[in-house]
């Protein structure tokens, strides 16, 4: 068995392509979609991140402002841009690019946005709302680009028994709650750094969502037959025989594709998934204004 491919790539387009008509009739009611990304400091990854994020904003006629701040920044600095950014009648969302440097407190920092115009989905508001099934909530990219990729594939999740491995507040958290709510139905698992024997967990799983941040930590052999695995670990690994001297890899061994029935490449999985939920959600929150 070679498992089939959940093309983050394509999917991703189909949810752009179906954001298009939405963004002309905001634009038709005189409300331009506006993304503001504050990052600090001089982290690679992010720079990367934040640069995807941007070009995304341009391909589908999003406006975006780029607030590019160096790693010695006081917090109070931040906090005042933020503060404008809330007031800012014609910022629809905003987003403070993770990680932030260490004399940043960076939840605080996510709890001073609006929760109208936090399109990460971090802010308690919007996580709460999220607990209790609302449907008046920006839910966060990641997880909710993982939900929408299984439904892209026509996986059935309904009964199924899912381990989520990690339970950090922007994936591992959201997605259990997402694939147990109503509609979906799965039947969840959380894995974590103290749980015990994780190779029979993942062998009694039939979806596998990853969030470990950790290489190749989810063996080939611990992947029941025919189940679906989710990657959503991306880490760099020194490669002396690659040009850039290193590689990404997934936390799921890439020999797992031949067990499972579908896996995530890794890189163009869910990382254009995260971005295209983030561009619906600046949608969602400028249409509020309608």
């Amino acid at each position: 068995m070679v498992a089939s491919l959940l093309d983050g790539k394509s999917c991703s387009a189909d949810v752009e392509a179906a954001l298009v008509g939405r963004i002309n009739n905001c634009i038709d009611a005189g409300i331009k979609p506006h993304l503001a990304v504050v990052i600090v400091g001089n982290d690679p990854a992010s720079h990367v991140y934040v640069g995807a994020k941007i070009r995304a904003c341009q391909r589908l006629g999003i406006k975006s402002t780029h607030i590019e701040l160096p790693e010695e920044t006081l917090e109070l600095e931040l906090r005042k841009i933020i503060s404008d950014l809330n007031v800012d009648e014609n910022v629809h969302g905003i987003l403070i690019q993770s990680p932030l440097p260490e004399h940043m407190n960076e939840e605080s920092l996510t709890d001073m946005i609006d929760p109208s115009k936090d399109v990460d989905g971090f802010h308690p508001v919007n996580l709460g709302r999220l607990v209790q099934s609302r449907d008046d909530c920006l839910i966060p990219c990641t997880p909710n680009g993982v939900m929408r990729l299984l439904e892209w594939a026509g996986i059935e999740t309904k009964g199924k028994t899912a381990l989520v491995i990690g339970r950090s507040r922007n994936v591992g958290m959201p997605q259990a709650i997402l694939l147990a709510s109503k509609g979906v139905d799965a039947t969840v698992t959380i894995g974590h750094s103290r749980t015990q024997d994780m190779e029979s967990q993942c062998l009694g799983a039939d979806i596998i969502i990853a969030a470990v941040g950790r290489p190749n930590v989810i063996k080939k052999s611990w992947i029941k037959p025919g189940a679906v695995v989710v990657d959503v670990g991306i880490n760099r690994v020194d490669d002396d025989k690659s040009e850039k001297g290193y590689v990404l890899v997934g936390d799921v061994e890439k020999s797992a594709k031949e067990v499972a029935s579908w896996i995530t490449p890794v890189p163009g999985g869910v990382g254009p998934m995260t971005v295209a939920m983030l561009m619906e959600n600046t949608v969602a929150a400028a249409e509020q204004k309608i």
